[in-house]
C-alpha cells in the first residue's frame, strides 16, 4: 500500500467516526424519540446545552479578532499517524500530558491551541449530535478541556462535512428546532457528502438544516470550544470538479460558530479558485496534502512534504492576512529522532511556516522535544516574523534557490534565501528585487546578531542544501521602497480585480537571423525555428519538487536525449512562462500512470501517461496535455504525479504571440544590408537588444523610427556564420502584474512614512481619469488615457514633510483603472 493510499485510509477510519451514525445506547432508528427539544432533553453532560451571547463582527469568518493573527499550538493528528495505536494520543491522560507540557515549555512563547483530530467521539445522542468518547475520556471530555483551559490555553475538536445515513434513517428530532428532524436533511437522492462518502450531503435550502448544524456548535460552545478542525472540505480534498461540493456546509459552520467566537480552520487542500469563499467564511485553510508521511513509528514527515509547499505558497500568499491564514499543516520539527527531517530541513521548514504567516501548530510530542527543536520553535525574533501577520512571497520560482520576502507595516522586510537545490551555495538578495533603492542593514534572525550596512545587496555564504538564511532588512534614510499593487499594505474599496487579461506582462523575443556569407562555397541559408519555443526539461526554469532524478543518453528517442523522473506520487514540476498556451510533452509507458495538470493553479486535467504493454514500450515525445486559448500573459503549468511507478518530463511546447514582424531574417556577409523588424508594441515599450548578454548600443548598433527597428549592417556583419539570435527585450508592468478596477469612485489607498510618494501605473486608450488624495486632500486629477497601452508610467510626484502620511487614488473616469506601484521616499 502506498503513503498515499494509507493516507486517505487511516484519515478516513478516523473522521468515519463523526458522521457514522453510532446510534446512542438503547436507541435505535425504531426507538421512540422525544417529541421536541423544548420538551426532552438528554441527561449526560455532554447534551447539555447553554445559551450564547453573540460576538461583535468578525474580521472575517467566525472567529472575531482572535484571528487578528495566525494561531500557534498543537494538533494530535501527526502523532495519531506515528503511533500505531494513534488513539492513544487522544485520551484524557495524554492530552493532559500535552498541555502540561505545552504550559511548561511553550506557552510562554506563544503557543496555547490543542487540537483534538479525529477519532474523539464515538457516537450521538439523541438529537443527533456527536458524543465524546467514554473509552477516551473515562470522567468526560469536559474534565479535559477544563484542564487545558485552567492551563491558559484553549482547545478544538474535529469535525467533517455531511450526515450519516443512520443519523437520517433514525428521523431523530433536533435540538432547538421543534418539528425538524434528521430525516428532513439529506439532498435528494442522497449524494455523497464527503472525500471519502462516509457521510451524506445536507440540504441547507432547508431551514431544519442550518438548525441542525447551530445545534452542534451550541453543544461545543456550552463545553468551552474554542477551535473546530473542517475536514474533507471540497471543492479541495482531492475533488476540485464540484461533484462533491461542501461550501453550504462551510457557510453554515461559519454562521453557526460565530456566535460562539470559534475558530474555524478547513482543511485539506483548499481549491485555490474558491479562495474567495474560504476567506468569507473561515480563518484558515490547508492549501496542501497531509504534511505527513505515514511512516508509523520511523517518521512524522519527510522533505518531500516540506518541498511540494513552494510553488503552493507562490500561488496562495496573496490570500492570507488578518482574519484568515494559509495552514501549512503540522511543523513536525521539534524532535529530530522522530521528525523525518535533517537540521537543515527543520529549520527550513520552521522559516517556511514563520515567513508564510501560517499557524505554527506542531505535531510532536511536547513531552519530548529536544534542544534543538526547542531552539526553533521558542526563536522569538522568528515567532515575532509570523505573528506579523506578512505573507512573504518569492522573487522568482524559475530556480531552486529562492528569495523570498514581505514588506513590513515599518519599512523593513523579511527576507529568506531558501535552498532548495542539490549543492550548498552562496545565495544574493538584490536589494531591487525587493524593491528598495538604496542601502539597507542586514540582521540574521536565527543567529540574532546585526551583519552590517550594504548598499545594494548581501550574499549569504554556503546555504546548505535544504538550508535557508533568514534576514531583517532595514532600509537607511533616504532609501525608496517600491510597492507592487498586490503588497498586503496596499487596500482597495470597490470592485477590483487582479490582472484579470489587463496586465502586460514583460517579455523578451528572439530575432533570430540566419547569418551566412555567399563568398564562401560551403555557405547556406541557416533553418530558422518557429515561433514555438522548445523548453528542454533540464531548463533551470523549471522546478521540480521531490525525489527527482535526471538521465540523459537513454537513446530512446528523447528530446535532447534526456528525461527527469521521479517515482513518488506527490512530485511535481512547475514552470512559469509569457505565452498563449503550452504543452506536457513525455513518454508513454506501462510503468506510468496518472498525472494532473494545473494552470495557473487550476487543475485544468488529468492525463494518463499508461501505454497498454500490446502497443510496446517507451514511446517518445508524446504530447499528453496541450493547451492553446489562455491570454497571452504569464502563467505557470505543475504537473503533479498521482499515479503508476514513474513520470517523466521531457520537455515543454510554449507558445507566444510574436512582437517582431518579421522574428526572422536573413543577413549576407557577402552582401551586407540592414534588417527592418516592425515591433508589435509601442515603441516606447522597447527595453532593449542584447547578443550573447550584451547590449547592442541605441543609436549605433540600432535605431528606432516609429515602430520599426533597424538592425545596423555594420553590426551584424560582426556576428558568427549560423542562427544569431538576438534578444529583443519589452517592459511590462510591475512584477507583470495589475489591479483593475471599472467602477468610478473605487479607490486604493496606502499609508506610510516618508518625504516623498510617486504613483506609477499604465497608460491605455480605455482609461481616463483618476484623483489623487494626499492626507485626505484632493491634490490631482491625473489623466491616464493614450493612444497605445504602455506600462510604467509615473503619472505622479510630490515631496512631503518628513512624517507619516496616506495616499489615495480614486478612479474619476474612462472604462478602466490599472493601479501598478507605489514609491515612498524615507527621511535622509
Amino acid at each position: 500500500m502506498t503513503r498515499s493510499v494509507r493516507s486517505r485510509v487511516l484519515r478516513a477510519a478516523l473522521a468515519a467516526v463523526v458522521v457514522a451514525g453510532l446510534l446512542p445506547t438503547g436507541l435505535s432508528t425504531s426507538s421512540a424519540a422525544p417529541a421536541t427539544a423544548t420538551t426532552t432533553a438528554t441527561t449526560t453532560a455532554t447534551t447539555t446545552t447553554t445559551a450564547a451571547t453573540p460576538t461583535a463582527t468578525p474580521l472575517t469568518g467566525p472567529a472575531g479578532d482572535k484571528a487578528a493573527k495566525p494561531y500557534m499550538g498543537w494538533s494530535s493528528y501527526s502523532m495519531q499517524v506515528y503511533n500505531p495505536n494513534g488513539g492513544s494520543w487522544i485520551t484524557a491522560d495524554q492530552l493532559i500530558k500535552q498541555s502540561d507540557a505545552m504550559h511548561a515549555k511553550l506557552q510562554q512563547y506563544g503557543y496555547n491551541y490543542l487540537n483534538i483530530d479525529a477519532g474523539w467521539n464515538d457516537g450521538i445522542d439523541a438529537y443527533g449530535r456527536p458524543t465524546p468518547s467514554k473509552k477516551l475520556y473515562p470522567n468526560g471530555l469536559q474534565a479535559v478541556i477544563d484542564h487545558i483551559h485552567a492551563n491558559g490555553q484553549k482547545v478544538g475538536l474535529y469535525m467533517i462535512p455531511g450526515i450519516s445515513k443512520a443519523v437520517i434513517d433514525a428521523k431523530l428530532p433536533i435540538y432547538g428546532a421543534p418539528g425538524c428532524t434528521t430525516g428532513d436533511l439529506p439532498v435528494l437522492p442522497l449524494q455523497k457528502g464527503d472525500y471519502w462518502g462516509i457521510g451524506y450531503r445536507i440540504d441547507f435550502s432547508k431551514p431544519c438544516a442550518q438548525k441542525y448544524v447551530d445545534s452542534i456548535a451550541d453543544l461545543f460552545g456550552s463545553w468551552g470550544l474554542d477551535f473546530l478542525k473542517f475536514d474533507s472540505v471540497t471543492p479541495g480534498s482531492g475533488i476540485s470538479d464540484l461533484s462533491v461540493d461542501a461550501r453550504d456546509d462551510v457557510k453554515a459552520w461559519s454562521q453557526a460558530l460565530k456566535r460562539h467566537n470559534i475558530w474555524l480552520e478547513l482543511s485539506w487542500a483548499l481549491d485555490i479558485n474558491y479562495a474567495d469563499t474560504w476567506k468569507q467564511y473561515a480563518n484558515g485553510w490547508r492549501i496542501e496534502w497531509d504534511v505527513e508521511c505515514y511512516c508509523t513509528g520511523t517518521a512524522l514527515t519527510a522533505w518531500p512534504n516540506i518541498n511540494r509547499l513552494f510553488p503552493k505558497l507562490a500561488d496562495w500568499w496573496r490570500h492570507a492576512g488578518p482574519g484568515g491564514w494559509n495552514d501549512l499543516d503540522s511543523l513536525d520539527v521539534g524532535n529530530g529522532s522522530m521528525d523525518g527531517l535533517t537540521k537543515d530541513e527543520r529549520r527550513t521548514a520552521a522559516t517556511l511556516w514563520a515567513v508564510s504567516a501560517a499557524p505554527m501548530y506542531i505535531g510532536n510530542d511536547m513531552t519530548n522535544l529536544d534542544s534543538y527543536g526547542l531552539s526553533l520553535l521558542t526563536n522569538p525574533e522568528v515567532i515575532a516574523v509570523d505573528q506579523a501577520g506578512r505573507p512573504a512571497h518569492p522573487v522568482s520560482t524559475k530556480t531552486n534557490r529562492q528569495v523570498w520576502y514581505a514588506l513590513n507595516a515599518d519599512s523593513s522586510y523579511t527576507v529568506a534565501l531558501f535552498n532548495l537545490g542539490q549543492t550548498d551555495a552562496d545565495m544574493t538578495m538584490n536589494f531591487a528585487d525587493l524593491g528598495l533603492n538604496g542601502s539597507a542593514k542586514v540582521r540574521d534572525l536565527w543567529d540574532r546578531k546585526d551583519l552590517g550596512t550594504f548598499d545594494s545587496s548581501y550574499t549569504a555564504k554556503s546555504v546548505p542544501i535544504h538550508g535557508v538564511r533568514l534576514f531583517k532588512v532595514t532600509p537607511q534614510k533616504g532609501a525608496t521602497i517600491t510597492v507592487n499593487d498586490d503588497d498586503l499594505r496596499v487596500s482597495y474599496d470597490g470592485a477590483w480585480e487582479r490582472n484579470d487579461n489587463y496586465e502586460v506582462p514583460a517579455v523578451s523575443q528572439a530575432l533570430t537571423v540566419g547569418v551566412t556569407d555567399s563568398s564562401q562555397a560551403s555557405a547556406k541559408v541557416a533553418d530558422l525555428p518557429t515561433r514555438t519555443i522548445e523548453v528542454n526539461n533540464n531548463n533551470s526554469g523549471i522546478v521540480y519538487t521531490g525525489n527527482w532524478n535526471y538521465s540523459s543518453g537513454r537513446g530512446l528517442g528523447d528530446y535532447q536525449d534526456d528525461v527527469q523522473w521521479t517515482e513518488t506520487n506527490g512530485d511535481s514540476f512547475s514552470y512559469q512562462f509569457v505565452g498563449t498556451g503550452v504543452d506536457y510533452v513525455t513518454e508513454t509507458d506501462p510503468g506510468q500512470g496518472d498525472v494532473d495538470i494545473y494552470i495557473d493553479g487550476e487543475l485544468k486535467q488529468t492525463v494518463s501517461t499508461y501505454l497498454d504493454p500490446s502497443q510496446g514500450h517507451n514511446k517518445p515525445q508524446q504530447v499528453v496535455y496541450s493547451i492553446s486559448d489562455l491570454p497571452n500573459g504569464t502563467h505557470t503549468i505543475r504537473g503533479v504525479k498521482k499515479s503508476g511507478q514513474f513520470m517523466l518530463l521531457d520537455k515543454l511546447n510554449v507558445r507566444q504571440e510574436s512582437l517582431l514582424n518579421p522574428d526572422t531574417a536573413v543577413f549576407d556577409k557577402n552582401a551586407p544590408a540592414d534588417v527592418d523588424v516592425t515591433l508589435g508594441r509601442d515603441p516606447g515599450e522597447l527595453d532593449g537588444i542584447a547578443y550573447g548578454g550584451k547590449d547592442l548600443v541605441k543609436g549605433t548598433d540600432y535605431t528606432v523610427n516609429g515602430n520599426v527597428v533597424t538592425i545596423s549592417k555594420t553590426y551584424l556583419a560582426t556576428l558568427p556564420v549560423g542562427n544569431a539570435a538576438l534578444d529583443v527585450r519589452f517592459r511590462g508592468d510591475y512584477r507583470d502584474d495589475i489591479h483593475a478596477t471599472k467602477t468610478d469612485g473605487a479607490a486604493v489607498t496606502f499609508s506610510f512614512t516618508g518625504t516623498g510618494v510617486a504613483w506609477t501605473t499604465a497608460l491605455a486608450p480605455d482609461q481616463g481619469d483618476a484623483d489623487v488624495y494626499v492626507d485626505g486632500k484632493l491634490i490631482q486629477r491625473v489623466n491616464l488615457h493614450a493612444d497605445a497601452r504602455v506600462t510604467n508610467r509615473t503619472v505622479f510626484n510630490t515631496t512631503l514633510k518628513n512624517g507619516p502620511h496616506t495616499l489615495k487614488l480614486v478612479k474619476a473616469s474612462g472604462t478602466i483603472l490599472r493601479h501598478d506601484t507605489i514609491h515612498y521616499t524615507l527621511a535622509k
